[in-house]
This record gives C-alpha cells, sequence and structure tokens, in this order.
C-alpha cells in the first residue's frame, strides 16, 4: 500500500532550541518500521551537532543508532537549480542560470531560497518514501519566509510589472524593442545601451516561461503546507514570545494554523512561590542571602514564563506545551531520546504515524 507521510514543520525564533526540539522530535517518530527524515533548513550546523553527524547534505543522511531516522540539509542554490530545470525547458533553464540577473535574486531575495526548501518537502512527500519529514525552519523572519515563499515567488515571476514589461501574451524575443508602447524601456534603452537591455528582456521573457508550472507547483506546496502539523517553539523570554505572536498573525495571510506552542526550558511552576517562603536552617547570614536572591531571580523568571503562557494561550486558544528546563543542553542523541518523554499532550501533536511498509 502506499505509504501515507505525515509532516511537521517546527519554527520559532532564534536561540530557543528549535532545531533540538526538531532532531528530539524526530528521534521520537522513528523505528524499525517507521521511515522519518529530518531536514533542517537552518544554515548553521546545530542539526548535524545534535545528531553528532559529521555533515549533512540533500541527500538524506542515515543517523547512527536511530532505526529508521535519516537527516539532511538543504543546499539552497543546489536546490533552487533543481527548481528552475524541473519548471523550464532544458534550453531557457541552462540560460536563467548563467544569467547573473537571476543569480542575484536567487542569491538575495529570500523567498527564492525559502521556495527551495519548500519544493524539497513537497519532493520528499509525495516521493512515497518517508512515514514521517520533520522540518527544522531557519529562525524568526526566516521562518516566515518559508511559509510566504510560495505565494511570493509565483507573484515575483508572475506579478504586474513583469506581465506589464513583456506583454499578456509571451511574445518573440525582440517584442521588448516595440518602443511606441513602452515607453519606459525607451529611456532604459538611452540611458543603459541596448546590450543590457536586451540581457535584461531575455532573463524576463525567460523568467515568464516558469510562470505557469511554478504557479501550479507553489498551490500544490502550499496544501502541503496546510496539511502539516506546524509547531512553534518558544521561551518565556519577551523577543522569542513577541516572534510567536508574529507567526500567528503573519501566518493567516496563507491559511496556516500552528497546532501548539512549544514552551521549552520550561521552569516547574511551583518556582514562583520560592521567593516568598522562609529560609530556614542556615545559619550563615551571607548564604542565606545569596540564596534569597537566587531564589527571588528564579521565582521572577518562573512568575514571566506563567504570564507569557497564560497570554499566548488566552488570545489564540492554542495548546501549551512544556519542555522542562535541563542544566545541560542534550547534544546527542541518547539525550534527545529522552527529552521529550512526559511532555503533556505532546503525542496529540507528536506521534508515530500508522501505515503499512
Amino acid at each position: 500500500m502506499t505509504r501515507e507521510t505525515k509532516t511537521y514543520i517546527i519554527t520559532g525564533a532564534g536561540g530557543v532550541g528549535k532545531t533540538t526540539i526538531s532532531a528530539a522530535a524526530a528521534i521520537r517518530l522513528a523505528g524499525p518500521d517507521r521511515r522519518t527524515v529530518v531536514m533542517t533548513v537552518d544554515p548553521a550546523r546545530r542539526l548535524a551537532d545534535a545528531l553528532d553527524l559529521h555533515a549533512l547534505s540533500n541527500e538524506p543522511t542515515p543517523v547512527p543508532g536511530v532505526a529508521g531516522l535519516w537527516a539532511s540539509t538543504l543546499d539552497a542554490s543546489a536546490s533552487w537549480e533543481g527548481v528552475v530545470h524541473r519548471y523550464s525547458d532544458p534550453e531557457v533553464a541552462d540560460r536563467l542560470l548563467d544569467n547573473h540577473y537571476f543569480r542575484a535574486i536567487a542569491d538575495r531575495f529570500p523567498a527564492a531560497q525559502a521556495f527551495a526548501a519548500t519544493e524539497t518537502m513537497s519532493t520528499m512527500i509525495e516521493s512515497g518514501r518517508w512515514d514521517a519529514i520533520v522540518v527544522d525552519t531557519p529562525p524568526s523572519a526566516g521562518g516566515l519566509d518559508f511559509f510566504l515563499a510560495p505565494s511570493q515567488t509565483a507573484d515575483l515571476i508572475g506579478g504586474k510589472l513583469l506581465h506589464w514589461l513583456t506583454g499578456a501574451q509571451l511574445p518573440g524575443r525582440r517584442f521588448l524593442y516595440r518602443f511606441t508602447g513602452r515607453p519606459l524601456l525607451k529611456i532604459a534603452d538611452t540611458v543603459l545601451g541596448g546590450a543590457l537591455l536586451e540581457d535584461v528582456a531575455e532573463f524576463l521573457l525567460d523568467l515568464r516561461t516558469m510562470y505557469d508550472r511554478l504557479a501550479a507547483r507553489a498551490l500544490t506546496i502550499q496544501r502541503h503546507q496546510q496539511r502539516a502539523t506546524t509547531l512553534v517553539v518558544t521561551t518565556a523570554d519577551p523577543a522569542p514570545v513577541a516572534e510567536v505572536l508574529r507567526f500567528f498573525e503573519e501566518l493567516t495571510e496563507v491559511s496556516v494554523a500552528p497546532a501548539a506552542v512549544i514552551l521549552n526550558r520550561a521552569l516547574p511552576l511551583e518556582w514562583a512561590d520560592t521567593a516568598r517562603r522562609p529560609i530556614r536552617g542556615i545559619p550563615d547570614a551571607e548564604v542565606r542571602g545569596i540564596l534569597k536572591a537566587n531564589l527571588t531571580r528564579w521565582g521572577g523568571e518562573a512568575r514571566r514564563q506563567t504570564t507569557a503562557m497564560e497570554g499566548i494561550a488566552g488570545r489564540y486558544g492554542v495548546p501549551l506545551l512544556t519542555v522542562p528546563w535541563v542544566p545541560k543542553p542534550p547534544i546527542a542523541v541518547e539525550s534527545l531520546t529522552w527529552l521529550l518523554d512526559g511532555v503533556d499532550g505532546l503525542d496529540a501533536f507528536v506521534k508515530p504515524p500508522s501505515g503499512d511498509r
């Protein structure tokens, strides 16, 4: 039977443990009969380090010590080249990839790189190879780009300006030199020179040929994103909490609703009242003062955490899952294996997929 793939997209601000949670979730999902791949779109080496791998590439690599788990990273430039070849005729693809204007867009337009990542994710989903796919997005704005890229890329290639410059119908390659209908280009020809303008014209026309196929693919990618389980990771610090609010506001544009918020490095709730309790059994006043200061600090952190949790839950009505704070960050498979154990409510979102192999 066809394998049904369950997709998990894990996003959030930088520094909140997003990659660690992604790795731990993938380990939880994997098994001898559960083929799982965790894919990072974050350019840092955090996923490779967490899984004790020397390096990662676009091709999934088996993770030693975890049956059924593979890991990969996204080479944005290589992935974008694959997108161009898939959605252009061979001759057009070669011209685009050799065109320095196109290279500038691919290198500098964030949505272009994010689109390559979403396309890779979608190809993995459609391959039938995997029971579960865990996607570790770039942090903060990069995570939003991951969701917004399909529509933004389609808008870039099929936007009104591009249609205005190249005409509603795909014309011959010399169409742009009908200056009576294109006064702006006539000025550009005078200022920039005909050779440069012809180079730009070729680029724009080649880009237009991708539009229909790319627009259709963008819709498919959006459907994959909407069907995925999206989890937003945060800590109780103000900046990451603000990023959570931003995610909820902006993801409505693409009809993606996070399934839950994961509060990482959560302190025990009872710590909120520790500073109010009397300290007994310590005769040394200086030691008592130091202990009192620490209890006050940690109590304040616990209260801030409670306020943040209540604010998110009250505003958006989503489940809040708490991953306990641990003194030493989990950076190996052994510690990642138990990181998510005992997280109340987690099985409703991150559970081993079912299906025949």
